[in-house]
């Protein structure tokens, strides 16, 4: 529950990588072209993505479909969890006990609501843990995709905590201020306040909150860095540096992301990439989080989110008003502006997301499809951008049914980027016969 709910509430506000092409690569470096996948005068598309599909092991490609498709199951039963929780907190008059104890300590109407937050935040805390225990650590060690120990694993949650304390106490505040303030009118100003909370969060994300829970420091490789920052350069990108997370200690997953914007704007490797990576995936990797950049991903994602939150807090509005009507006196919530009416708000935001799953996942998959096609063209690398694709195959389902695809996935599937790797060789290939005939 305490997943699905944070998830709600801090829609793009706590964590905002963009993009983040996730890979898991082979130690033993990188695999091997498949004979369909060469340049040659009967170059077929369709045949290349086959014989790199066919690179997985069925063993490995069973395992990744239960494990993706487990992933669906699981958001449902987050949600069912969220709301039934939501729904004790009410009925059992736990929030209007909170809301008391917190009038009870000040009658500083700010102070109040953060302290409201905290009692909820960590009671849900408490109530999700079971479900957050088996699916951010039993289940991923099961799966061989988490590194650490349960003493770290439980630190970082802890560190996670205080950070959705610390901001969601901000975040409330400002928020119940709005309504009571602005009783008519408060969904409109509430929804701005939420992109302005929002923006600040992508603003500091790379320099504040990345760092308290992984190491970042500089890559100092020139062999990695130079042909990243040139391919960084030639896209009129002005990065100076790139930066590295030891994301290792916690996962094996392989990942790169360009984040922030203006001044904070960062791109950052972990180092399962930098370890496991062959240099043509990296290059494939990096020109995909470029192409996040260059096209404005960021601004747009900032756009849509106006758009979405408005209709959100629109829908607040309506629901929350008219459940109030009917049984707001039996929850002892006195208006909308009575923080006990928090685990109300949330119920109805999480309906509301829980329904529009399939909407931002197509949102999110059409602009990471628009940063696949830049980064083929920018980094010339189909063949390390299908190998990175591949190595998903660790956990995501490599080839889903069209309307699977359509409600699940935030990225396009496996095997329609490696396609799409393969249909932008088929029309360039003189680019790697010339290639061949300049090696010999």
């Amino acid at each position: 529950m305490k997943s699905r709910i944070r998830r709600v509430w801090t829609f793009g506000l706590i964590t905002f990588c963009l993009g983040s092409f996730g890979a898991l690569a082979s130690e033993s470096g990188p695999i091997p072209i498949p004979a369909a996948a060469r340049p040659s005068a009967h170059f077929d598309p369709e045949s290349a993505t086959n014989a790199y599909l066919a690179l997985i092991p069925p063993s490995a490609k069973s395992r990744s479909d239960a494990y993706f498709e487990g992933g669906y199951w699981l958001q449902l039963w987050d949600f069912v969890y969220g709301a039934a929780i939501a729904l004790l907190l009410l009925n059992l008059r736990w929030s209007a006990a909170m809301r008391n104890l917190a009038e009870r300590i000040t009658p500083f109407g700010p102070i109040r609501t953060a302290l409201y937050w905290t009692q909820y935040i960590l009671l849900i805390a408490v109530l999700g843990f079971p479900l957050t225990v088996y699916e951010q650590f039993i289940r991923e060690h099961q799966y061989g995709l988490a590194t650490q120990t349960f003493g770290p694993w439980l630190f970082d949650q802890f560190k996670g905590l205080l950070l959705n304390v610390v901001l969601g106490a901000i975040m409330t505040a400002v928020l119940f201020g709005v309504v009571r303030r602005l009783p008519r009118t408060w969904w409109i100003w509430g929804a701005l306040v939420t992109v302005a909370f929002l923006i600040f969060v992508v603003l500091i994300g790379p320099v504040f909150i990345v760092p308290i829970f992984n190491k970042v420091t500089r890559l100092q490789d020139p062999k990695v860095t130079e042909p990243i920052l040139r391919l960084a350069r030639a896209n009129g990108i002005p990065a100076h540096d790139v930066f590295q997370i030891d994301a290792s200690r916690q996962t094996t997953r392989i990942s790169a992301n360009v984040s922030g914007f203006g001044k904070t704007m960062r791109i950052t490797l972990n180092d399962n990439l930098l370890r496991r990576g062959s240099p043509e995936e990296i290059q494939a990797v990096m020109g995909h989080e470029m192409g996040h950049y260059v096209l404005n991903h960021v601004y747009k994602f900032i756009v849509y989110s106006l758009v979405i939150i408005v209709v959100w807090f629109a829908a607040l509005q309506w629901a929350v008003n008219w459940a109030l009507a009917r049984w707001g006196e039996k929850w002892r919530i006195r208006s909308i502006g009575d923080t006990a009416v928090l685990p109300l708000v949330l119920l109805v935001s999480a309906i509301f997301f829980f329904v529009l799953t399939p909407v931002v996942n197509t949102i999110t998959r059409v602009e990471e499809y628009e940063a696949d096609i830049f980064g083929l063209n920018a980094s010339r690398q189909p063949d390390g951008f299908a190998q990175a694709a591949i190595h998903l195959s660790e956990y995501r389902k490599m080839s889903p049914g069209r309307l699977e695809e359509w409600i699940f996935y935030d990225h396009p599937s496996g095997r329609n980027r490696i396609l799409a790797a393969m249909r932008w060789k088929g029309e360039n290939l003189e680019l790697f016969e010339a290639h061949r005939a300049n090696s010999r």
